[in-house]
């Protein structure tokens, strides 16, 4: 992969794009940088991923159905779509339904400061899970969810302790 490729959007407190930095820069320094999250369901179910224990970072840790960061001069929501085939097999049509920012650290190098829009869709077809992302993929209903977020944090990854309650919310609204 060229280095083009791994520069990651750098942006203000207002997601405002302000440079790029490569990726390991930006997780270094650490630098605010855009990303997404990405949260499918199937209509009663969230799918959660078991992130791959040889993950640069929460390897091991259970998170949303994937995520990952726009490279330069790429729309967000359509690098989500790019990201479900690599680590999925799949795509479907996604909406965002609101951004934080958080900031953790991993390691005395290594951070997440980022700048996370929180993308839904609706799947219920095959996944073909890449094992090099994904060690293993479960279905929760809100309650199963809730409960072991609740008796389990450390089970989940940081970034998702924060984005589930947002998408959880936006599923028990009345449509």
């Amino acid at each position: 992969m060229s280095e083009r490729t791994e520069d990651l959007i750098l942006v203000d407190a207002l997601d405002r794009p302000i440079g790029t930095a490569a990726k390991g820069e930006a997780h270094a320094a650490p630098l605010l940088h855009r990303a997404f999250s990405v949260f499918l369901c199937d209509g009663e179910r969230l799918l959660l991923q078991k992130r791959a224990a040889g993950k640069y970072h929460s390897g091991g840790l259970w998170a949303n159905a994937c995520c990952s960061h726009p490279r330069c001069g790429e729309d967000t929501v359509q690098s989500a779509q790019l990201r479900l085939t690599e680590e999925l097999g799949m795509t479907c049509p996604l909406g965002e339904i609101g951004s934080f920012v958080y900031y953790h650290r991993f390691a005395a190098d290594l951070y997440e400061y980022e700048y996370d829009h929180v993308l839904l869709g609706q799947y219920a077809g095959p996944l073909s899970p890449d094992p090099g992302e994904i060690e293993m993929l479960r279905w929760v209903t809100a309650a199963e969810l809730t409960q072991e977020l609740r008796e389990h944090p450390e089970r989940f990854a940081p970034w998702f302790i924060t984005a589930a309650p947002m998408v959880l919310r936006h599923l028990s609204r009345p449509i």
